[in-house]
């Protein structure tokens, strides 16, 4: 069976491709949606978990920028440069993996006072949850299409067996 390069990313380098590109983030990801609830639901505004929801945000965020740089520059155009991507599944699953990054970083930023300075704090926890759904959402999809053998959509003449 032949697996796309975001399987093939997370089996490679066991166990710390596992850790850096999956677990890291998406334990952060988990931890801020579960405060997020607690949030959301009993409308806090200072306190021990408000405070944990700010620190995972800002470093999931900027740990997530990071991801998405690296794997930018190392994996996506080299893999463009040289026509290696395993079908569409292939681009669809890392395609969706990186664009975790358009929810995770402006969670960062938010929790920084650099974006959303003039929304009130009812609209910031708003902005704040639909940016982590957004993220889950994102994440799941680049998960279901990761798992995905390409070999169902297409020949894969490029691929080392």
């Amino acid at each position: 069976m032949s697996i796309t390069h975001y399987m093939s990313l997370l089996a490679d380098n066991q166990p710390w491709n596992l850790i850096i590109f999956m677990a890291i983030p998406v334990i952060m990801a988990e931890t801020l949606t579960i405060t997020e609830f607690f949030i959301v639901f009993n409308r806090l505004k200072s306190g021990g978990i408000r405070t944990l929801n700010k620190i995972v945000g800002i470093f999931d965020g900027f740990y997530f920028t990071g991801i998405f740089i690296y794997l930018f520059m190392n994996a996506v155009l080299p893999l463009t440069q040289s026509g290696g991507w395993h079908t569409w599944v292939d681009v669809v699953a890392v395609g969706f993996y990186l664009s975790g990054v358009l929810f995770l970083l402006p969670i960062a930023l938010m929790e920084l006072g650099i974006l959303f300075r003039g929304k009130t704090d009812e609209e910031k926890m708003k902005i704040h949850f639909i940016l982590v759904s957004g993220f889950l959402v994102v994440a799941h999809v680049a998960m279901i299409f990761g798992m995905v053998n390409p070999e169902i959509v297409g020949s894969m003449s490029n691929m080392k067996m």
